[in-house]
């Protein structure tokens, strides 16, 4: 009994339950990085699936483009009132059903007669009130709106400006409460300190008047657009909802509210609008989600071609008409979940595509695309966040990592399967991201916690067998501990041979205490690049290093990564010989300085435990390790400071490498081309280099062929471009005595150029 309590109580469930009322605490108070993660979350299903859009002909609505176009040819913004009324009369004309401007006339035309005798320095009286009598650019335009089906546009400011907009001349919202203790619906609408209006000669002859301001996400996203919004305890609707209350000839909206907030914003009756009239349910802010569609430039018709009266009459006759601009210089640009940029009189053109649409075989019908996130949802999320947490803390104690992942995935899955199936087929929003994280984080320290007392057990390992295995080796028997046992396996590996040259000479300048200063100053820096790039270090002989790629850990990139190294073995040895030449000068000793030389080969090797019973070593055999050692050797005999076997050499074309020689080394009967590392693929690309390496080239080719006097002058050139390049001219003395060799007793039609090694 106690045992299961223990268990049943341990401290990672502890820590569990812990973690998971705080969750649960954090999903409800929804901070922003909450509601962030779960918006986003919905932007990506409208992303992958957005609103289909409707065909041109079912299309109820149409943009009216003050593009760039249409500035340039009418001229820029403000236009004159009265080109507008010639665009509103043009578009009566088209047979439009409703004008809706995403625009406020909030000030007199600077074109009216008031602003032109203003203008005019020195007129008479007599000119001066001639003009004063004409009819005003804004009477003009207010007659032509008192003539049409006409919505104008008006602006919520959120900064209290020192205007006053006074009552609305027309009242088209009225309210319904559902509940008789229901509230008054202000108190839960969103409201702006300051309305920005139309002029009084304007606004008295519309037929509706609509806000267009819309309200962005933090980050800048429109993702909800408010149907009514509140002013001094005033109500009014957006430009959208007006504009299709005018357009069905409907005298009020009414907001529907309850005790919880408003809940519905009706329309049209269903005489109006089949099956059962035009009811767009809200959240209690009177907010609506559109399911925004892609940005599609058939929806638009420049207002250019409407004044001159080039417009496809097809997308304006019969259709709510949105005057509004594309113009990026004129601010009104907006993202969406689906376009980073879109223009904003279009948020306002999808949300009426949202709530109507067009059936050939019943006319105008309620769409109901809009998104819905009922209240119901918040406590579904917290279902799901605790079903879960309490699965993790239950089952990850008993079944471990890999299991747990396994439950965890599934239960993920699901989550997100229900939240895109009630996405796709009900337009519902269920956020699901946050129960999945929730989860997730409880999975992940639950296994963690568990882990760390697996890791105590390893700890021990690596503490006993850390003295005499290299790191990497400690880690893989730490993970893997029937590894303890003798016996390799193959690998394709790369092999490092680097060793001091002249190093007896140098060791006379030390006694024993101070050589083995020199070996550990010498060889830590060069170790240090070797584990750097994914090599681990066999051994140590004296003044040579032995390091080999690809084993114990897997590393496809074996061939470049030695050879990389070996570049910045050499670049280590010019500081390390500073020190070296300073604290000489510091002991007054003569200072020799270190070089190195170092040959690489790649190929298959055998690897793994190898010793005795008692003990053993992680190290590498083979014939391409012999052939590595045989090449660090010649280095010295061609004057270069890394050679690379052919193997080695097919495996890193991209980096800078000339051929030497076609040689037998000791051990070997068939002859190996070997190369010289000059460095990286940045001078490989250079054309000096490029220049160099053929020039080697027909070196070689033309010193094989018995071309002697060829090979002769092949040789000075490249002699003569060496300077910049790692090789001395040892190479070129090896070769012009061959060539004089060559020359002297010619050695016949069988002869294969290979030269038979003799140094080690």
């Amino acid at each position: 009994m106690k045992s299961f309590l223990k268990k049943a109580f341990s401290v990672e469930r502890m820590v569990g339950i812990v973690m998971l009322l705080a969750l649960l605490v954090l999903s409800r108070l929804d901070p922003y990085p909450v509601e962030f993660l779960r918006e986003k979350s919905f932007d990506i299903y409208q992303q992958i699936k957005p609103r289909p859009l409707p065909k041109p002909e079912d299309r109820l609505v149409t943009i009216i483009d003050i593009d760039e176009r249409s500035l340039r040819e009418v001229g820029q913004m403000p236009w004159s009132r009265k080109i507008m009324a010639q665009l509103v009369a043009q578009l009566h004309n088209y047979g439009v059903g409703v004008t809706a401007f995403d625009i406020v006339f909030a000030e007199p035309d600077r074109m009216n007669p008031e602003g032109v005798v203003d203008s005019l320095v020195g007129i008479d009286e007599d000119v001066r009130e001639k003009i004063l009598k004409l009819e005003s650019n804004d009477e003009i335009f207010g007659r032509i709106v008192s003539q049409a089906n006409v919505v104008l546009g008006q602006a919520g400011y959120w900064d209290q400006l020192p205007n006053n907009a006074g009552e609305p001349f027309k009242k088209s919202v009225a309210v319904r409460k559902l509940t008789k203790d229901t509230p008054d619906p202000t108190a839960f609408l969103t409201g702006v300190p300051t309305l920005i209006r139309n002029l009084p000669v304007l606004e008295k002859g519309a037929k509706g008047v609509g806000m267009f301001s819309l309200n962005p996400s933090i980050d800048g996203i429109i993702r909800q657009v408010p149907l009514v919004t509140k002013h001094e305890g005033h109500l009014y609707p957006a430009l959208s909802v007006e504009a299709i209350r005018v357009g069905f000839a409907v005298s009020t909206l009414m907001a529907e509210v309850n005790p919880f907030g408003l809940s519905a914003i009706g329309v049209a009756p269903k005489s109006k609008v089949k099956p059962k009239g035009l009811k767009i349910p809200t959240n209690e802010k009177g907010m609506v989600r559109p399911y925004f569609a892609p940005h599609d430039q058939r929806m638009y018709v420049s207002a250019a071609d409407v004044l001159n009266g080039k417009a496809d009459k097809s997308k304006i006759a019969g259709k709510i008409a949105f005057i509004g601009t594309s113009a990026v210089g004129l601010l009104d640009i907006r993202s969406t979940p689906i376009d980073p940029i879109i223009p904003g009189v279009e948020v306002h053109a999808q949300v009426i595509e949202n709530a109507l649409a067009i059936d050939r075989n019943v006319g105008v019908v309620a769409a109901e695309f809009f998104l819905t996130r009922p209240n119901l949802t918040k406590g579904a999320e917290m279902l799901l966040i605790a079903f879960g947490g309490l699965l993790m803390i239950i089952i990850a104690p008993m079944l471990g990592a890999t299991r747990s992942l396994m439950v965890f995935l599934v239960l993920s899955v699901s989550a997100v399967g229900l939240s895109w199936y009630l996405f796709t087929e009900k337009r519902m929003l269920l956020d699901a991201t946050f129960a999945v994280i929730s989860t997730f984080l409880l999975y992940s320290t639950l296994t963690y916690m568990s882990f760390t007392r697996e890791e105590a057990a390893k700890r021990q390992t690596r503490d006993a067998f850390s003295k005499y295995l290299s790191p990497d080796m400690v880690n893989v028997v730490a993970e893997n501990p029937d590894q303890l046992k003798l016996g390799g396996q193959k690998r394709d590996m790369t092999l490092l041979f680097c060793d001091v040259r002249g190093f007896t000479t140098i060791s006379e300048q030390f006694d024993a205490e101070g050589l083995t200063k020199l070996i550990n100053k010498l060889l830590t820096p060069l170790t240090n690049v070797i584990l750097a790039r994914k090599g681990t270090v066999d051994k140590y002989m004296g003044d040579c290093i032995m390091a080999f790629w690809n084993a114990p850990l897997d590393d496809p990139e074996h061939a470049k990564n030695g050879c990389i190294s070996a570049l910045k073995m050499l670049e280590e040895m010019e500081p390390l010989n500073q020190r070296l030449e300073q604290e000489a000068k510091e002991e007054g000793r003569k200072h020799i300085p270190l070089k190195v030389g170092l040959g690489l080969n790649s190929g298959e090797c055998v690897v793994g435990n190898m010793g005795s019973d008692q003990r053993f070593d992680y190290s590498v055999l083979g014939d391409t390790v012999n052939l590595a050692s045989r090449l660090e050797g010649q280095s010295k005999t061609y004057g270069v400071r890394i050679v690379i076997g052919d193997s080695t050499h097919a495996q890193v074309p991209t980096m800078a490498t000339i051929e030497l020689d076609l040689i037998k080394v000791k051990g070997k009967t068939e002859a190996v081309r070997i190369f010289a590392l000059l460095g990286d693929e940045d001078l490989a690309q250079q054309s000096d280099f490029q220049a160099f390496k053929l020039k080697i080239d027909e070196l070689l080719a033309k010193y094989r062929g018995q071309d002697w006097a060829g090979a002769k002058v092949a040789c000075d050139e490249a002699r003569a471009m060496h300077a910049p390049f790692d090789i001395d001219d040892t190479f070129f003395d090896l070769y012009e005595e061959r060539i004089a060799a060559g020359e002297a007793n010619p050695p016949g039609e069988g002869w294969d150029g290979v030269f038979t090694a003799t140094t080690k």
